[in-house]
């Protein structure tokens, strides 16, 4: 098995590393990286023809896991900045899905946490949806992948 120092990961590599790898061997490194730097972090997944159902699972795991408090606005609105992001990532920019026949099977990982870098200290989230894209039926779809990080 390959040594991979993962202390040396930014935030959002964690977070795409976490949303593809959750169910291998490596999953649990990154889950001990996460972790040991005291973020917050949680996976879910998500199948859909509509993106409101897309934005409301990740959202909704939010904040039942407690990465975000849903009483204080600007954290709410980092996720869904952050959300929506990753969303375009795998719609190619439009958000191709939904009413022209296209559907999705996500992963989602969402992490926060403290960056401590020049000009990005302070609280960060992001989120990562790995997964298909393609039409509704079997055999169609591809794989794909989305990225968004945001401030809080």
């Amino acid at each position: 098995m390959i040594s991979i120092d993962m202390n040396s990961f930014s935030l959002g590599k964690l977070t795409c590393l976490l949303a593809m790898l959750h169910n291998d061997s490596w999953g649990k490194e990154v889950e001990d990286e996460l972790k040991t730097r005291g973020y917050r972090y949680t996976i879910g997944k998500v199948g859909s023809m509509d993106i409101v159902k897309v934005v409301a699972a990740i959202e909704t795991a939010a904040k039942s896991k407690h990465i975000i408090d849903e009483g204080h606005y600007r954290e709410a609105h980092a996720l869904y900045h952050a959300t929506i992001e990753a969303i375009q990532g795998i719609g190619r920019g439009t958000i191709q899905f939904g009413e022209i026949l296209r559907t999705v099977g996500l992963t989602f990982a969402i992490v926060r946490g403290t960056v401590d870098r020049p000009g990005h200290d302070g609280e960060w989230i992001s989120v990562c949806v790995f997964g298909s894209i393609g039409a509704p039926k079997k055999g169609f779809e591809h794989d794909t992948l989305g990225f968004g990080y945001n401030h809080i």
